[in-house]
Order: C-alpha cells, then structure tokens, then sequence
C-alpha cells in the first residue's frame, strides 16, 4: 500500500501496473478492495490504484465536519502522487458522487469520467421520499448495531452475492467504521450535484447495472441526457454493484473505453 497524507489525513491506496492512469473510488461501506477484479484485470495496460477513502480500509478515521470537497482534496493528493498526469476517474454507487464532486474542484486532474451504477447524490437523483426512507433504515441499522453495520441493504445484487466474492464482501464489512457510514449518510442524503453534470467536458462512461434497483436505469438517463456526449453502457444481468456480479462484462466495457480515451 501507498499512502499520501493530507492537513492531518492519511489516505492509503492499491497501486499496481504501468501505463495510463485509472483510479477507483469505492462504494459507502466497501474499501478499495472491492475492485480486485479490475486491478487484476487492467494493470497489464493501465497503472491502476484504488483508494481506501478517509474512514474506510487502511486509512485514518474523518475529522470532524469532513465533506465533499474534503474527499475531493484527498483524492487530488492521490492523483498528483501517481505523477502520471489526469487521470481516468472510476466511480461505484457513492464513489461516483465523490467523482463528481472532484471534477467540480479539479477537473484538470480528470482524463475521463466513468460513473457505474451512481447519483448526482440522493437528493440529486432519488424521489425525496425514497431518500427519507434510505436514511431512516440506516439510521435504524446504525443505532442498533452502534459497534457496526448490519446486514447489507437489500438491492446491491441482482440475485444473491457473488459466491466468488462473500469472503470479501465479509471482510470489508467487516471494517466499516459507524463514524465513517453516519457521514457519508448525511452527505448522500444531503448531495446535489446535477448543477455539475452539464459541466463536464471529458469523455464520461455511464456504466449501469441491467437490474440495478439502488440506483436505477432511469437514473442513468438522466445522467445521459444532463452529460454532454457521455455514452451509456449497461451490464446484462447485474444489479447495483455490477463490477463485482458480471466483472468480465464491466471490465471490458471499462477497459475499451479508457483504451479509446488515454
């Protein structure tokens, strides 16, 4: 692991691989490992890292009153110490937001988007009631189980999760920090970052799960109509986190499309 330390913050990341750049933001209560499938499948070509965000993995817990533009600060750090240029920005679920948000605050370090399976946050992309709900069941989870998280949130999988992946699926449960969820809780429920989408001037890869019920397809049109020249790509058959369902079908179209980009 590589780490890079930011006004007291120390950010932990996977680094494999050489050629163009591609940096993976992870989902809220996952950790950089969750895309193993595409760090083995893409350094042959790619210098590829995913990060452990602040509060999550490896990394040191979140200050106090951390947000966006906090994530978006950290993973400046991490782009700049690759030294490799702008970079191909990956984004799953909650990573995507953060992707938003850091194109927002530094889009010169942004070669391309690729947001699978996300939102310009929830108040940007959900009904409100659906999002008032969201936050009443996690809260509920989190006061329940205040020394961890419960179960994970129905909707993730379009069937059952990947039998290749339950141990790591457990493991990074596992380490979810309550601290780390309540924030990022509050920070989704909060987000809106549409006024960002009609701003992007990089090539930017929609990459959605068929089945995805955390964040449907209708999401993903909206996505394509607000994102000037972005293409839309949907994996047959997954649900919300469709790197790890149907990796093969996600890692080609991601790697065919930053191939096409870099």
């Amino acid at each position: 692991m590589a780490k890079v330390h930011v006004d007291g913050v120390t950010v932990a990341y996977e680094r494999a691989g050489a050629g163009p750049p591609v940096v993976f933001l992870h989902g809220a209560g996952d950790d950089g490992r969750v895309w193993r499938p595409q760090l083995d499948a893409l350094a042959d070509e790619f210098t590829v890292a995913a990060w452990d965000e602040p509060g999550a993995g490896r990394s040191s817990d979140l200050p106090a009153a951390f947000g966006l533009a906090d994530y978006a600060r950290c993973l400046a750090a991490v782009v700049t110490a690759l030294r490799l240029g702008p970079a191909h920005v990956v984004g799953l679920s909650w990573g995507g937001t953060v992707a938003l948000e850091f194109y927002r605050q530094h889009a010169a370090l942004v070669r391309t988007l690729v947001l699978a399976d996300t939102y310009a946050g929830w108040q940007g992309s959900l009904p409100a009631e659906e999002v008032r709900s969201r936050v009443e069941a996690t809260r509920r989870m989190l006061d329940a189980a205040p020394a961890g998280p419960g179960p994970m949130p129905p909707g993730l999988f379009a069937g059952g999760p990947p039998a290749a992946y339950v141990t790591l699926l457990e493991a990074m449960a596992a380490g979810v920090r309550p601290a780390t969820l309540r924030t990022q809780l509050s920070l989704m429920a909060e987000a809106d970052l549409r006024d960002v989408l009609p701003t992007v001037a990089v090539p930017t890869l929609l990459l959605w799960g068929e089945l995805d019920a955390r964040s449907p397809l209708s999401v993903a049109d909206r996505f394509r109509a607000a994102v000037p020249g972005s293409e839309l790509v949907v994996v047959p058959g997954a649900g919300h986190v469709s790197n790890l369902e149907r990796p093969e079908e996600f890692t080609r179209a991601l790697r065919d499309f930053c191939r096409a980009h870099s």
